[in-house]
């Protein structure tokens, strides 16, 4: 008999059961020393008392249909811990797990919880498993989605059956941030992914895609009283022990030369302390885990704006939904080589609050090349091995079911630098369907600010003046010349953002307004662009999810934007359109295309032209150009063992800036082809952009993953390659146990002509302990001397690097 033949009946979705879920559950407590072990079997008698979980929903691909497979969650706690199991019934050769690392259990089997701690429907806990017992733990917010970059202390065991598998787990209280007492509850949802079926989610709690919001639509539970909630203080002290060599200048040596530096130690300090079970302070000194985990390599060439990096260091990454809004006001990797940060988190009735403050050495750390220049050592004295100062503040305050305003302001202070920027958020839901936020910052900035139309021929006298006070030196290897055309000035701006939005399961419409002034500055966070404003907008369609048809669901979205500039310039007019097609067997194909019209100025690049004097570009001060674009992807997953994903797009009259590529790819305009000197002179050219990556799995304890991508630019006037940029990535990863593994990464750019690569060895029991060996290295093969740009035909190395690190989390309750 199959499963569905004795189970669907039982879960099909009616309003009894809906309405028999919607009442609080209340989760019976256990003595402390109840004995349960976590061991996948679930045979302690504590598990007989615990509350069960069933007449599981799915909620995807199908809405709210009945499951492939049955399953039964179940819960229970004592004063200071949450037990969590889950019985998942399933063919046992058809379970798909492994030993991945953590958070990366997505694309196999796996369940989860959702712990919304302060049952106010906007953040929650979830926290998952594999069936190996592999953990995974996220922070949801809505409006945001999740965040992985959480770690919790927890444990977990999970075993394979010859009926399905089973997870137990348990979570220690003080590893979370809560409300507890009589009648307070959380928000409650227990889920279920099965990856084979187009990884299927169910849910004991039914999910209305007509409504805006998961939190809302959870179940709730209670019960939570004699917790034990003493204060607990964590202090993870590390010390990192590196050997590093690299090319450096060398005055009798055009070509430098490589020199092998002294070990060097780092210590480090995190402490946390729970001032209550809702207030966490932390407090770090000499944070820092760059070793441990690179960047991906990216394209850079004929980029006109900074790329934005994600934060990878733990201290920076607690905590880090508070400090989220949709202008990016603060980011913490501004702040590049901080001495010390303290950081105060949580919620206290209906406020959400956030305060930190940091001090970066970085800003006044000057290459030695600066400190020994004659020339430039007057200009640095007042900064040299200076410290910049930030502080942060976040405060949200939750407004009836659904609805916050918040303040978000951020400080930068250094000499003859000040940065204040500061102003409100907010979200509100006007119905299940229909949302609307917004934020406003404004900013006040004392610094040098870049005037494109300033005369230094008439001004000579403050021209000479401005080179002074905005100074050059070597900062973090990159020169920063005086400048004639900066201003030392004070600058004030603004940036706004508003999105109204309709949300059903088969259809959407948005309306976002958004922009940047001249002079608005966020030196404590990222921003792309300044002086531009965007009107946008969309619309999506959707057929009904079918997850027995061969098409399970199509979405098609189209948008427009508008840009201008605050001149009322025209930037850019553009239509787009999107389509999905999601597939059986986990296929899933992309396609999309657009028609674009936009308008580049001379001063958004550089100088802009005077009577007396040439612009940035050669010839006419703007350039105009209506491009063309399309593009497709597809992914799969066929099997635990493999997934693949291949794209392309392809884009006509896309712009070269003329900025050229590196030693490989000089500028290629016509006048540059005449006079490398030569100002700019952008054009359009045809863009191609194609890669594929692949993704194997041979053993459960083996990972193996290999991306290839490809970018270049073809110019139309020269019929001459811009740039033309191949980027290699290998990974792999082997888990010899849970906690011990082994890592090989290896990264190729043709653009540069250079490799990196990482070997490392780790031992990592829990977020806080661990022990890595590591070496990094990155070199040319065929490349160009960083000094004299030469061709450099053979092998040659940049750095290497050495490392031991080591990290123990000491845990005590006070």
């Amino acid at each position: 008999m199959s499963f569905c033949t004795q189970f669907c009946i039982l879960a099909q979705p009616n309003e009894d059961l809906s309405n028999k879920k919607i009442v609080p559950v209340t989760v019976p407590s256990i003595e402390s020393k109840s004995g349960i072990v976590l061991d996948g079997n679930m045979d302690e008698s504590a598990w007989k008392e615990a509350t069960a979980f069933t007449d599981f929903i799915q909620t995807n691909p199908g809405n709210n249909v009945p499951p492939s497979q049955k399953t039964e969650a179940y819960l229970i706690y004592d004063e200071e811990n949450l037990y969590v199991a889950f019985k998942c019934w399933d063919e046992k050769g058809k379970i798909r797990a492994t030993i991945a690392k953590r958070d990366e259990i997505s694309d196999e089997d796996n369940v989860r919880i959702w712990l919304d701690t302060y049952n106010d429907q906007r953040r929650a806990y979830v926290l998952g498993w594999n069936p190996l017992g592999i953990q995974s733990d996220a922070i949801y917010t809505e409006g945001q989605g999740f965040d992985y970059s959480v770690d919790i202390v927890m444990e977990s065991k999970g075993a394979i059956t010859d009926w399905g598998w089973i997870v137990e787990a348990k979570i220690p209280f003080k590893s979370l941030r809560y409300q507890s007492g009589k009648d307070k509850m959380w928000g409650f949802n227990a889920s279920r992914n099965i990856a084979r079926f187009n990884n299927e989610s169910d849910d004991w709690m039914p999910l209305d895609r007509n409504i805006q919001g998961r939190l809302i639509q959870h179940g709730k539970i209670t019960g939570f009283e004699g917790i034990n909630s003493e204060k607990t203080l964590e202090i993870i002290p590390s010390i990192t022990l590196s050997e590093t060599g690299k090319r450096v200048p060398a005055n009798e040596i055009p070509e430098g030369r490589f020199i092998n530096q002294p070990v060097k130690k780092d210590l480090g300090l995190n402490l946390k302390y729970n001032i209550s079970s809702n207030v966490v302070l932390d407090v770090a000194i000499n944070p820092d885990f760059a070793e441990i985990d690179a960047d991906e390599p990216v394209v850079t060439a004929n980029q006109r704006f900074p790329i934005f990096f994600s934060e990878k260091r733990p201290f920076f990454l607690e905590g880090t939904e508070i400090f989220q809004s949709p202008i990016r006001i603060f980011h913490s990797r501004t702040i590049v080589d901080p001495d010390f940060a303290v950081k105060l988190t949580g919620k206290i009735k209906k406020t959400s609050l956030g305060f930190l403050i940091a001090s970066d050495k970085s800003a006044g750390n000057y290459e030695e090349d600066s400190r020994n220049d004659p020339e430039v050592r007057p200009f640095i004295d007042e900064f040299l091995d200076k410290n910049a100062f930030f502080s942060v503040i976040r405060l949200k305050r939750d407004i009836g079911n659904e609805n916050n305003l918040g303040f978000f302001g951020t400080a930068r202070l250094f000499p003859e630098q000040r940065n204040f920027a500061g102003g409100f958020d907010g979200r509100f839901k006007f119905n299940s369907k229909t949302t609307f936020s917004f934020q406003t910052i404004i900013s006040h900035t004392r610094k040098c600010f870049f005037n494109p139309f300033f005369d230094d021929i008439r001004n000579p006298q403050k021209a000479e003046r401005n080179g002074e006070i905005c100074g050059g030196a070597i900062v973090n290897g990159e020169q920063r010349l005086g400048d004639m055309y900066s201003e030392y000035r004070t600058g004030n701006g603004i940036a706004y953002r508003f999105e109204y939005r309709y949300s059903k399961d088969t259809f959407e419409y948005s309306f976002r307004a958004n922009g940047q002034s001249k002079d608005y500055q966020t030196d404590v966070g990222f921003n792309r662009r300044t002086n531009t404003n965007d009107l946008a907008g969309t619309i999506r369609v959707s057929t009904k999810s079918k997850p027995k048809s061969s098409f399970v669901r199509l979405n098609w979205t189209n948008g427009f934007i508008y840009r201008y500039d605050w001149d009322r310039r025209f930037q850019l007019g553009e239509w787009w359109s999107n389509g999905n097609i999601t597939l059986q067997k986990n296929n899933r194909i992309n396609f999309w295309g657009g028609l674009t019209r936009q308008q580049i100025y001379e001063d958004e690049f550089g100088l802009g032209r005077l009577d007396n004097r040439q612009g940035e570009f050669f010839g006419e001060p703007d350039r105009t150009v209506n491009q063309a674009w399309f593009g497709g992807s597809y992914r799969s997953q066929p099997n635990k063992k493999l997934s693949f994903s291949m794209d392309i797009d392809v884009s006509f009259n896309a712009f070269d800036f003329d900025f050229g590529a590196g030693s490989r790819f000089p500028r290629v305009s016509p006048v540059a082809l005449k006079n490398p000197n030569s100002p700019l002179d952008p054009g359009s050219g045809r863009r191609l952009s194609y890669g594929g990556s692949i993704e194997l799995k041979p053993t459960d304890r083996l990972n193996l993953f290999f991306k290839y991508s490809r970018r270049n630019l073809i110019r139309n006037d020269t019929k001459s390659t811009a740039f033309d940029s191949q980027i290699y990535t290998f990974h792999s990863a082997y888990q010899f146990t849970r906690f011990v593994f082994t890592r090989v990464r290896w990264d190729y750019d043709t653009l540069t002509r250079n490799a990196r690569g990482q070997m490392l060895f780790g031992w990592n029991p829990n977020p806080g302990t661990a022990i890595y060996f590591g070496y990094n290295d990155n070199f040319n093969y065929g490349g160009f001397n960083p000094f004299t740009k030469n061709h450099e035909p053979k092998f040659k190395r940049n750095s290497k690097t050495f490392f031991i690190r080591l990290s123990y989390l000491f845990r005590k309750s006070l």
